[in-house]
């Protein structure tokens, strides 16, 4: 099976500051870095690092050299559209504790045209998988389009919408979402009472609910489960989610229970906080597998 991912890319430019800048102050870097990033991108590279197949529709800037890049790390870059408009931009501030806020330029990302993403779903087999995030234009006719060609889709809403999620919901196999975009999409911060909200409005609804350290939960019709992340000395947490939400969508789509893509996503995660960066803070496959044999 293959997974199509429909989402962001960026340039990241990363200020290591001593604290987040405050209204009104300007504030000296303590270093200066670029990266290839986006979280439609870097959840590419975390699935192509995991061992899928993994096809990504997107759009950029004309000759921009981050069409290069994902094709040199395993990533299938033909349904991406080069235009004549910037590629998308994200100013990011890392802390030494490693969290970070992020300030975005969609450029690109938000000019896709609806033709070239049919065209790139054409192809698309019954139990693909179709990736969406909320960092780019038409994903409510990706999602239709996903479910008119029987994919599994999943959608990870970051930035948080909350009515596009509610309008989403009927189309989505998989709720990939963080415990703050869910009581910002719930209105309570009561983790059961959350779920239990979605659950009544989509009951079909296999949820996921990152914790950061704490882990993940897993809920579907059939079965629940939960992993206890690894403590490691995070440096960077930019790019975690998007690498836990690559491995564990790769494992699903190799077949993997629910349990084990937990495991093995939360191990990806916790090795790519140790680096700066986001993608190429992305460990591959066997850098997870000795992390799991040796914590």
């Amino acid at each position: 099976m293959a997974v199509y991912n429909f989402g962001s890319i960026n340039w990241d430019h990363v200020f290591t500051v001593p604290h987040l800048v405050r209204t009104g102050e300007t504030l000296s870097s303590l270093g200066y870095q670029v990266f290839l990033g986006g979280k439609g991108a870097n959840q590419s590279v975390a699935l192509a690092k995991a061992g899928a197949d993994v096809h990504h529709i997107g759009a950029l800037k004309q000759s921009d050299p981050a069409l290069e890049h994902l094709t040199s790390l395993g990533v299938c870059t033909s349904g991406i559209e080069q235009l004549d408009i910037a590629t998308g931009q994200a100013m990011i501030q890392v802390m030494p504790d490693g969290d970070n806020a992020i300030v975005l330029s969609p450029g690109a990302n938000h000019r896709n045209h609806l033709s070239w993403l049919e065209r790139q779903l054409a192809n698309a087999e019954s139990d693909d998988w179709l990736l969406l995030q909320n960092e780019t234009n038409l994903i409510e006719a990706a999602a239709n389009k996903g479910q008119q060609h029987s994919m599994k889709v999943a959608f990870n809403p970051a930035p948080m919408d909350k009515d596009k999620v509610h309008r989403l919901l009927s189309l989505l196999d998989l709720l990939i979402i963080n415990q703050i975009e869910l009581t910002d999409l719930t209105g309570t911060e009561d983790l059961e009472n959350a779920l239990q909200q979605l659950h009544h409005q989509a009951p079909s609804l296999a949820i996921l609910v990152t914790l950061g350290s704490r882990g993940a939960l897993y809920q579907s019709t059939t079965e629940r489960v939960s992993t206890q992340g690894f403590r490691v000395q995070a440096v960077d947490t930019t790019g975690a989610g998007d690498t836990f939400i690559g491995y564990f969508i790769a494992a699903l789509d190799n077949g993997l229970t629910p349990s084990t893509a937990l495991s093995q996503a939360s191990a990806a995660a916790a090795i790519s906080v140790t680096q700066h960066g986001a993608m190429d803070a992305i460990p591959n496959a066997d850098e997870v597998h000795y992390f799991m044999d040796n914590y």
